[in-house]
């Protein structure tokens, strides 16, 4: 049916209910109109909600309506409920703080963007005779105490079974204020902030069983789950009317104990109070990063039958799949889905665990591609890209650290510098549209961020030298350099200027493309001339004479091959050569930060040293993407070393264990060693290159494209190079063999074999 007009207004309880009230309104079906044909529901909150139809949830959502720029845009969904509504029937809500009242940041504190919860929503009825009746949000509804006492996404939920009111959401409910019910009244809002989801819910998605439950040294009660995920706990239990169950949260274990200062002011603890009954609990307004649990007060024997692990994420395809003989890579690639998984939680964060969990513009700046092969995340990012080009109007252009921007409600020390524009961080406003186009072909996004995209290259164009180089103001640079102090995060070997400057020109140089590309061609010559300029400055300024790149260090050389800022083959040669020269001096251990590691692998392989490539990935010292996976990682770290040799955790203020940005080198996985990779947008043409080398012996690696499923195979034994190739029809694809074999093939399977001798680093 046509969507009804709004009638509904921002309701919020007249008590606050311990932060978690219930909202409920009865009504009966019109009536002389004939059968039901069709009820949606639309909704929306201040806070998180979730919606009941006579005490039968809505969707599957969980967290609605997520963290968005609450300022200029609040999503709400619609749901189908046809089959929910009665002659009599009841609208129930239950509200949570959320990110929008709930603590955000490190500061401690809460409340950022407003101190009501609230709940806007209407139920519109068709009718047989095509009469609409909408039942919406306003005065006559009634609030009412709920089980929950305290929420806070950081903190954890405590749940008191004491308080169930059994039937709140069903006819016939007692809701006076003799029950201890209130009524509601209005807030004041403006409906132009409403804005239809483009990216999918956040759901239930998986559940893990414990692998163990063992007695920690000092005689702690501890949950091993075996994975490092994101969600909840959820049990039946039956105890003494008043008891106390606690659940504390933490990725590892030190010293046989609960890890938990990662986690900084975070609680991560939830509390669960027995009616006497039998209970089910299910804390659905939080979450948790966690591996382990500690469990305290739980009546009688806890067994691995007692409770489950419930994972929560973005409701997400997945396309992509990676396995190859080495069992320490496939770990290391199941570790990479599975910080997506922890971290695409309604946006990209950084971390799932501690007092962060914040949208980080340089962690997905590097990850797009990644992500982009291993699930579907076009609506996802392209939601998140809406609240990126909010921030950024609001702010003159400039592109916040994070979005939303939680950070520009929180005080920052004097010694900082005012916000500007920072290489790598704004720049995921151009180089995630971008990976979006060429994962899916769709120029929907590009014409969406265009202005967005435009402006931040414009603005830092603003922000250049008159040496034409970014070479002034707070730079993050290759952060978390490995040789970098662990409290000093941004000391790194690599020039900020020329990690700047090479970000400025990929970015122009992805600006310009994409003017091109939908017609803008003034603003594509002024972008493409920007480009020039940059690229210019840079081979001034930072190149000498016999090509040396200024700090000469890995993550200057990759950045430079990788961006393309090099004028021709033998600045490209050189380049290569002194990169892998550098990672065989630093025998194969990880020498880059944020900014150098997305790219090294490729740097290497596109420069014909996939020997060195093989060999960085594959070593296991530490610091090294392998180094982690020996220590028993299951998600990527944040750090290298979050934990140390000796079992303890990383003396550092940030050391979290689920940061999937270094592990973007698995687009290298997917396109290097699977050999998969675009020759044009969405894979309508594509290039299969797979490169072997010493370590692993074979591969599968399979992508599902908008024209379908392309499957890459191959084994390496006795010289001889075997592959397999699945393509869609439709598709053409550019078959490169190792030693420079190469065939265009169409949709179908080709087999090809090649004598190929695996090369070694050069030295060995």
């Amino acid at each position: 049916m046509p969507t009804a007009p709004w009638q509904a207004a921002m309701i919020t309880p007249n008590e606050d209910f311990d932060g978690a009230p219930l909202l409920r309104k009865e009504f009966q079906l019109a009536k002389g109109h004939g059968a039901v044909t069709k009820a949606t529901l639309r909704a929306t909150a201040y806070g998180v909600y979730e919606a009941l139809i006579n005490g039968v949830p809505v969707g599957e959502d969980v967290l609605s309506p997520g963290w968005s720029s609450y300022e200029w845009r609040l999503r709400y969904r619609s749901y189908d409920v046809t089959a929910l509504v009665q002659p009599a029937t009841v609208i129930g809500v239950s509200l949570g703080n959320g990110w929008y009242r709930g603590r955000l940041a490190w500061h401690g504190m809460s409340g950022l963007y407003g101190d009501k919860l609230g709940f806007f929503g209407q139920l519109d009825v068709e009718f047989e005779d095509g009469y609409v009746q909408s039942v919406a949000s306003d005065s006559s509804w009634h609030s009412g105490p709920s089980a929950t006492t305290a929420n806070d996404l950081y903190d954890g939920q405590t749940i008191d079974a004491r308080r169930n009111q059994r039937g709140w959401a069903e006819p016939d409910f007692d809701a006076g204020t003799s029950a201890g019910w209130a009524g509601v009244h209005t807030l004041e809002f403006d409906v132009d902030r409403l804005a239809e989801p483009v990216g999918p819910p956040v759901v239930r998605t998986d559940v893990v069983k414990p692998q163990q439950v063992f007695t920690s040294p000092s005689g702690k009660t501890l949950v091993d789950f075996g994975q490092n995920l994101v969600g909840w706990l959820r049990f039946t239990v039956q105890g003494e009317a008043g008891h106390a169950i606690t659940v504390r949260h933490a990725e590892v274990l030190e010293d046989g104990e609960l890890g938990v200062r990662p986690l900084r002011s975070a609680k991560a603890t939830d509390t669960f109070i027995l009616s006497g009954g039998e209970d089910f609990f299910e804390p659905t307004k939080t979450f948790h990063g966690f591996r382990y649990a500690e469990v305290s007060g739980w009546p009688g024997t806890l067994t691995g039958d007692s409770l489950e692990a419930v994972v929560v994420h973005s409701e997400l395809e997945r396309t992509g799949t990676f396995e190859c003989s080495n069992e320490l890579v496939n770990q290391l690639h199941r570790n990479t889905v599975w910080g997506l998984r922890g971290n695409f939680l309604d946006l990209p964060t950084d971390c799932p665990q501690r007092d962060e969990r914040l949208g980080w513009t340089g962690d997905i700046g590097v990850f797009a591609p990644t992500a982009a092969f291993l699930y579907d995340v076009k609506g996802f990012l392209q939601d998140w890209l809406l609240d990126l080009a909010a921030e950024q109007k609001a702010a003159d252009g400039l592109v916040p650290i994070t979005v939303p921007d939680a950070l520009k409600y929180c005080p920052q020390p004097a010694e900082f510098p005012s916000p500007e524009s920072s290489a790598l961080w704004s720049e995921a406003s151009v180089w995630v549209p971008w990976a979006l186009w060429e994962a899916y072909g769709d120029d929907t996004v590009l014409k969406n961020q265009y202005e967005s995209m435009t402006s931040h290259t414009r603005r830092v164009e603003g922000l250049l030298s008159p040496t034409g180089l970014w070479d002034q103001g707070f730079q993050f640079g290759d952060w978390l350099d490995p040789d970098a102090d662990p409290d000093k995060p941004w000391d790194a070997k690599a020039d900020t200027g020329v990690v700047a400057t090479t970000c400025m020109y990929r970015t122009a140089s992805i600006t310009a493309k994409t003017a091109r590309l939908l017609g803008h061609q003034e603003d594509a010559e002024y972008f493409e001339q920007l480009a020039a300029r940059v690229q210019a400055s840079f081979l001034e300024h930072y190149v000498a004479a016999d090509g040396t790149i200024h700090s000469d260090c890995t993550t200057v050389y990759a950045l430079a091959i990788a961006f393309g800022i090099l004028p021709g083959a033998e600045h490209v040669d050189f380049a290569g050569e002194r990169l892998a020269e550098l990672v065989r001096k630093n025998n194969y251990r990880v020498s880059t930060g944020f900014a150098g590691t997305p790219f090294i692998t490729g740097a290497l392989t596109d420069t014909g040293h996939s020997a060195e490539a093989y060999r960085l990935l594959l070593e296991q010292g530490c610091p090294s993407w392998l180094y982690p996976v020996t220590m028993g990682a299951t998600t990527v770290w944040e750090r290298w070393d979050s934990m140390l040799p000796d079992g303890t955790i990383n003396p550092g203020e940030m050391t979290s264990f689920n940061h999937y940005a270094l592990g973007a080198v698995a687009d290298w996985m997917h396109k290097g060693i699977g050999g998969i990779s675009p020759l044009a947008p969405g894979y309508s043409k594509v290039r299969i290159a797979p490169v072997p080398g010493e370590g692993i012996d074979w591969a599968r690696t399979s992508l599902k494209t908008p024209h379908g499923t392309i499957r890459v195979e191959w084994k390496h034994d006795d010289g001889e190079f075997h592959l397999e190739v699945t393509v869609p029809g439709g598709v053409e694809a550019d078959v490169v063999l190792p030693g420079g074999g190469q065939h265009t093939v169409g949709g179908g399977t080709h087999s090809f074999t090649a004598a190929v001798a695996l090369a070694v680093p050069a030295g060995l």
